[in-house]
């Protein structure tokens, strides 16, 4: 069993802000692998699936994203699962947009929900960074980042984010190499 949680924040008015592509990733996925309906539980929403032979939990903590540790690490607790068994997906400024890497561990480039799951758990988890794009400055990266996606954006994102739900079962199995190349060539098109 994994747990794959995305970062966000909770209601309608961050929906579509480029800090919540964790969130977006994680309702794409749910909808292509037809996961079970969203329960209120661990301080968000879980539901319930299977991606090739893997169960696959996906949370999407509604704490906001400076308390996602919360949420996260009661999650793991409950159902007796070691930090290798999750996966975090989340916004990140030092990769282009609508670009996909993943990595295990790491630094938390400023990402408060990462601070957060980093403060619970410590460094070493599989996270799929996506990315935003550095605004350029330093001053704007909160505008940025708390930014909605412009409408010119649209059909990249939504290309990005079927990508990453077509290509998921390389990510359960294990073969983050693949699945960021087979993401890149579909990409590509």
């Amino acid at each position: 069993m994994q747990l794959w949680v995305g970062l966000g924040n909770p209601g309608p008015q961050y929906a579509l802000h480029r800090h919540n592509v964790g969130f977006m990733a994680l309702d794409t996925i749910a909808e292509v692998h037809r996961f079970g309906p969203e329960t209120k539980k661990f301080q968000g929403w879980l539901c319930e699936g299977r991606i090739g032979g893997q169960k696959i939990l996906l949370l999407k903590p509604a704490t906001f994203m400076n308390e996602s540790g919360r949420s996260v690490s009661e999650a793991l607790r409950f159902y007796k699962l070691g930090v290798e068994a999750l996966t975090v997906f989340h916004d990140e400024l030092d990769l282009a947009p609508f670009k996909v890497k993943v990595r295990m561990g790491g630094g938390l480039a400023g990402h408060n929900g990462l601070r957060s799951i980093d403060q619970h758990l410590g460094p070493d988890f599989r996270r799929v960074r996506i990315g935003i794009g550095h605004p350029g400055h330093k001053d704007r990266v909160t505008g940025h980042v708390l930014g909605n996606y412009a409408k010119a954006e649209q059909d990249d994102l939504v290309a990005m984010l079927g990508g990453i739900a077509a290509e998921a079962e390389w990510l359960a199995s294990g073969d983050d190499a693949r699945f960021m190349s087979d993401l890149a060539l579909r990409l590509q098109d």
